[in-house]
């Protein structure tokens, strides 16, 4: 049998240094979790709001009861398949009517929006069941979705932070053609008030936003 071939010089640096990152790495990742639990101070700005009103509170419940949360993350908390899945934040980016159009019958609704088929709701699909609930369960969970809400640059809001941004500006420079700024308006200046499908207050408004 061979004998395994030592490693060299350079392959016992190259594997060092990589150890040595990890470990830095582990030890800033410890450190910077135990700080979060122990410190009173908010490191991170909270860009997502979840202020329920009466009818809201009984969506969620509703929501919940009905194992939305197998397949659909909202109120940080349950699963996140992506794409749609994530709910947080929907209430900056769908409205009221919209949702509740598409809880009751989500297939054409869904077309319209995305020319595409809903992943699992609609007639034979898992999720067939929440159209079947009453009206005004309907209308509850709609009003729950309506209310997640998000700010405008939170990961769950579709509009980037306000003002002028150094990477988008460098990535527009660098891959959009001068024709486009004629042909398309940039979104963060855009006015979504014609919108049908957006909350009243507009796209990304967070948690002032009106309904």
């Amino acid at each position: 049998m061979a004998a395994k071939a030592k490693l060299k010089r350079g392959e016992k640096v190259l594997f060092g240094i990589a150890g040595i990152f990890i470990l830095v790495a582990l030890v800033g990742y410890v450190a910077l979790e135990g700080y979060r639990l122990t410190t009173k101070k908010q490191i991170f700005s909270n860009l997502t709001s979840f202020d329920l009103s009466e009818n809201g509170n009984l969506g969620h419940r509703i929501f919940k009861g009905n194992r939305c949360s197998s397949c659909h993350r909202a109120f940080l908390s349950g699963t996140s398949m992506g794409g749609q899945t994530t709910l947080d934040g929907i209430g900056s980016r769908r409205s009221h009517d919209w949702l509740a159009s598409f809880l009751a019958d989500p297939e054409p609704v869904y077309r319209e929006t995305y020319n595409a088929e809903t992943f699992d709701h609609g007639l034979g699909k898992e999720a067939a069941y929440v159209a079947e609930l009453g009206e005004d369960q309907i209308y509850a969970v709609a009003t729950f979705l309506s209310e997640l809400r998000s700010q405008q640059g939170a990961s769950t809001s579709p509009l980037p932070p306000k003002g002028e941004s150094v990477f988008i500006e460098s990535m527009l420079s660098i891959w959009a053609p001068e024709s486009w700024k004629e042909k398309y308006q940039d979104i963060r200046t855009k006015d979504f008030s014609g919108d049908t499908t957006a909350p009243a207050g507009g796209v990304g408004q967070g948690p002032d936003a009106k309904q």
